[in-house]
């Protein structure tokens, strides 16, 4: 995969936290494509979707 892609991912883990520097964001705006964001940000709320239901299950489970 080309390093754009795994940029973006970087740029939608920090969103997802909240956590990011005005400077870093407005550099990753101008050189990130927005399909890439696009892709990233579903697979990462799919991801913790996901997450949520195996904790939530585990937790009822014991």
């Amino acid at each position: 995969m080309s390093s754009s892609f795994w940029r973006s991912i970087r740029v939608v883990s920090w969103s997802f936290f909240g956590i990011r520097k005005g400077s870093e964001s407005q550099q990753d705006t101008a050189s990130v494509n927005p399909f890439h964001i696009i892709v990233a940000g579903i697979a990462g709320a799919v991801f913790f979707v996901i997450g949520l239901i195996v904790l939530v299950n585990w937790v009822v489970a014991k």
